[in-house]
């Protein structure tokens, strides 16, 4: 009689090295992969306005909807830092062609590595500009500053410090813009106002949104 020990030997064999591949995968690896997969399915037309970077351009949903004058692509990632931007962007960015690039990062690295100095970050984001730049030259730039979450207090200073560093940074490079949201984001006592983020203190609802979208869409090129 045959046995059957050995293809459930084999069976085994080949989960466990499935199941350790997976265990391999780099952070953010199944988003990606679902970028793809939409990709195949239907690419993305050239020259749109391409926002990418953490969860606050993940989550907004109707951001299509919040620039109807502009065609854009939406590749944010929740939990992404600045590095993983850069990890990625042979995915999230250099297919497109696109005319513009709106990057909101930054906020996530610091609560990832709370020792993280703050020019790592400002280095980050000038590794992505060139990366940026080695594939377009003359793409318009667009980087959104690190918001003012409430849940993220004990970082203030640090946010404070990488945007002005970063907003000084871009003043001196053609074709970008430095889009100011965190002031726009605090009540007249320098607080966080309280009714535009949700439940969690991080994300923003439909108010904190209309307040991006407002600072946001003077620096949308047109074609």
């Amino acid at each position: 009689m045959r046995s059957t020990r050995y293809p459930k030997v084999l069976f085994l064999v080949a989960l466990s090295i499935a199941l350790l591949a997976q265990g391999n995968k780099p952070p953010f690896w199944q988003e990606i992969r679902e970028f793809r997969k939409a990709d195949s399915i239907r690419f993305p037309s050239p020259h749109q306005i391409l926002f990418v970077g953490s969860s606050s351009i993940r989550l907004w949903n109707d951001l299509q909807e919040n620039f109807p004058d502009y065609p854009i692509i939406n590749r944010g990632f929740g939990g992404s830092a600045l590095k993983d931007v850069n990890f990625y962007f042979n995915d999230i960015i250099k297919p497109y062609h696109a005319r513009q690039i709106v990057i909101y990062c930054g906020d996530n690295d610091f609560a990832g590595d709370k020792e993280l100095p703050v020019d790592s970050v400002v280095t980050r984001l000038k590794m992505l500009v060139s990366k940026i730049r080695l594939t377009d030259e003359n793409v318009k730039i667009t980087y959104i500053s690190i918001k003012p979450s409430p849940s993220r207090k004990e970082l203030t200073p640090k946010f404070i410090a990488a945007n002005e560093l970063i907003r000084q940074f871009l003043s001196k490079q053609k074709n970008t813009s430095f889009v100011d949201v965190y002031h726009r984001m605090l009540d007249s006592h320098g607080s966080p106002l309280k009714n535009i983020f949700r439940a969690d203190s991080l994300h923003m609802n439909a108010a904190g949104y209309a307040i991006w979208q407002k600072a946001i869409k003077p620096q949308l090129l047109k074609k």
